[in-house]
């Protein structure tokens, strides 16, 4: 029979971490960082950046990729989240005039220009990354024109087995696909999941945190006025 203090412990570790990622603690105190910006806390009302963290399943000491990174609100919460024995590219398709990235100093983040077909650095390019995120930005591929074909195999190259491949967007009407990134700038879930599946990628679920089902999603802006419906889903790399 184990010891009293050893069950104790066991129990307080169920209570405060994340399966295969960072205790809610160290997220809460990563989020609450004095550190971060009067903007990206404003920002969180939208994006609540502890969820998305937890579902993520993000751990120190990772190697990620950011793709399409823009002013770095993803790049820099997940910077802090792997801690100095980690690194995280930032990736850009042109330097950011706000130049979050490089202002901001910090020491495992790598800001990069890439094309988004082509959006890892070389030196990361096969079986070297743990994560790559790309956040509400991927119905812009279509309006762009981006080989997205390209880009999810070079991720899927990039990625180590087991890596974890992160996309979240404005979610589309059925039936829509991509065809409304420039109007609407919305894209179809089912066809996100369809395009990444077919690089290789595991479906390895949804987080339902940004859900707003009352959301008629005919509009960029919902109208009454709320939230928009998003989806977050996690791929994996088999």
């Amino acid at each position: 029979m184990k010891p009293l203090p050893f069950l104790l412990a066991l129990l307080v570790g169920c209570a405060t971490s994340q399966p295969g990622g960072l205790s809610r603690e160290r997220i809460a105190d990563i989020v609450a960082s004095p550190e971060r910006s009067d903007a990206d806390r404003q920002n969180d009302v939208r994006r609540k950046p502890a969820e998305m963290l937890s579902f993520i399943g993000v751990r120190e000491g990772m190697v990620a990729l950011d793709v399409s990174a823009a002013g770095g609100y993803t790049t820099e919460l997940i910077a802090r989240a792997v801690g100095p024995s980690g690194r995280v590219y930032g990736q850009t398709r042109a330097p950011d005039p706000r130049q979050r990235l490089a202002n901001r100093k910090m020491a495992n983040v790598v800001p990069i220009v890439r094309p988004f077909d082509d959006p890892v650095p070389p030196e990361a390019s096969s079986n070297a990354l743990d994560l790559v995120t790309l956040m509400f930005n991927y119905h812009d591929f279509g309006a762009l024109g981006v080989d997205r074909a390209k880009m999810n195999s070079a991720i899927f190259r990039a990625l180590k087995p087991g890596g974890v491949y992160i996309v979240a967007d404005h979610s589309g009407r059925p039936g829509t696909g991509i065809s409304e990134s420039n109007t609407l700038h919305r894209v179809e879930e089912a066809f996100v999941r369809k395009e990444v599946e077919a690089a290789g990628f595991r479906y390895a679920g949804e987080g339902g945190f940004l859900r707003n089902p009352k959301d008629p999603r005919d509009r960029e802006t919902p109208e009454p006025a709320q939230p928009k419906d998003e989806f977050v889903l996690k791929f994996v790399k088999p």
